[in-house]
């Protein structure tokens, strides 16, 4: 057998879509599944964007298009950028890509060389990491704590970086934890990251449309506008117009970062999907109901279960600024015995049981870099939660 790279074996599977399998199999066999793992939303493509696709194909746009994207996306995604963000960026200075992972994937292998390092802090979505070390670079765990709502300080930043940090990554809204960065503690970030005139902010907004109670959403070249051109911007159509398959991921930065960028994509999958972005710019230029219709839903779904999961002797919830996650720690449950003698050792574990015993998928924490804590999607219906969270409860009060 064919010895495989270093590259591949330093790298995990994704742990969401490995869950995900592992639930479509049991239900395949018969068992009553409740999947809350996967982070899709559970709307339909705006009409204008299903419409738009359908008339790509009808009008034979089916072909190669410009390895960046076709130049009327990107226009448009600049002026996404500009109304939305105060973000000034030519077309050029945008790249679309087959999802927002090949984005980040792009970058990283545009700027990181071997033995670099970027700074995560955890909870991190689950890719990041992972990306890095194929990249050849060194992953920087930051840890996080509830009690700073799972975001990094100022301070905390300060202490680890150094000359060979050459990434920090910022997700806001979070996945896996739905919190939000303020403006000001942006700015914070902004006056460290003014010392190191060679570090590069990564910030990943896909979920920017998915705000809560109001909240206004800064990015960070927004509040440190002097910084532009050390921030790469992700974002994207996946989450906001539920469009996960449609694989359109989009970001915008310095236009030699851009168009190294550029370089990799063309020589790893060259164009995203043409008809993909037709429906993209459909979705982007049209009316924006059926996003309102949404956001409001997610976030009665969230208030709901943050109340029923604190409800449950042992676990700890708090309430999420946006995205459609809860990110509640567990911690109480590790070494307790189910009814059926299992120990509970960690969040692994624990999910294993809940699955087992319950038919409930979730994402452990570990998978997100902070043990002690599962993932909630409530990217499903009320009633889908309501039974789900009814299964979790009776099963915690077997616990001894």
């Amino acid at each position: 057998m064919r010895r495989l790279s270093n590259r591949v074996q330093q790298i995990k599977p994704s742990a969401t879509l490995a869950i995900t399998a592992k639930a479509a199999e049991m239900r395949a066999a018969g068992k009553s599944i409740i999947s809350l793992s996967v982070g899709e939303p559970d709307f339909e493509t705006p009409k204008a964007a299903r419409e738009a696709g359908i008339e790509a194909i009808n009008s034979g746009f089916t072909r190669y298009t410009a390895v960046a994207g076709i130049p009327a996306l990107r226009q448009v995604i600049a002026e996404k950028f500009k109304q939305d963000n105060d973000l000034d960026y030519s077309a050029d200075d945008v790249l679309v890509s087959t999802g927002g992972k090949q984005c980040i994937y792009n970058l990283l292998m545009a700027v990181i060389n071997p033995g670099e390092k970027a700074i995560i802090p955890a909870p991190y979505w689950v890719s990041y990491p992972d990306m890095v070390k194929l990249a050849e670079g060194t992953p920087v765990i930051v840890p996080t704590t509830s009690e700073a709502d799972f975001k990094i300080t100022a301070a905390q930043l300060d202490e680890v970086l150094c000359p060979r940090c050459k990434i920090l990554f910022l997700n806001s809204p979070s996945n896996p934890t739905g919190m939000v960065y303020s403006a000001e503690e942006l700015k914070a970030i902004g006056d460290v990251v003014r010392k190191h005139p060679d570090l590069l902010v990564a910030t990943d907004d896909m979920y920017e449309k998915i705000l809560f109670d109001g909240k206004t959403f800064a990015t960070f070249a927004q509040v440190n506008p002097d910084l532009k051109d050390q921030t790469i911007t992700f974002n994207g159509v996946s989450k906001a117009f539920c469009m996960t398959g449609w694989r359109i991921g989009f970001c915008a930065g310095p236009s030699v970062i851009i168009k190294a960028m550029t370089k990799i994509q063309g020589q790893s999958t060259s164009n995203p999907n043409a008809i993909a972005q037709k429906a993209a710019l459909a979705a982007l230029t049209g009316p924006t109901d059926e996003l309102e219709e949404m956001v409001a839903t997610y976030e009665a779904r969230r208030g709901w279960l943050v109340d029923a999961l604190n409800a449950i002797p042992g676990m700890h919830a708090i309430m999420p600024d946006g995205a459609f996650y809860v990110f509640p720690s567990v911690e109480n449950w590790i070494g307790r015995t189910t009814s059926s003698g299992i120990e509970l050792t960690d969040d692994v574990v624990i999910c294993e049981w809940l699955l087992e015993e319950t038919g409930v998928a979730l994402v452990p924490g570990t998978a997100f870099g902070s043990p002690g804590h599962v993932r909630f999607s409530y990217a499903v219906s009320q009633d889908t939660l309501e039974d789900a969270v009814s299964r979790i409860a009776k099963a915690a009060a077997s616990l001894t």
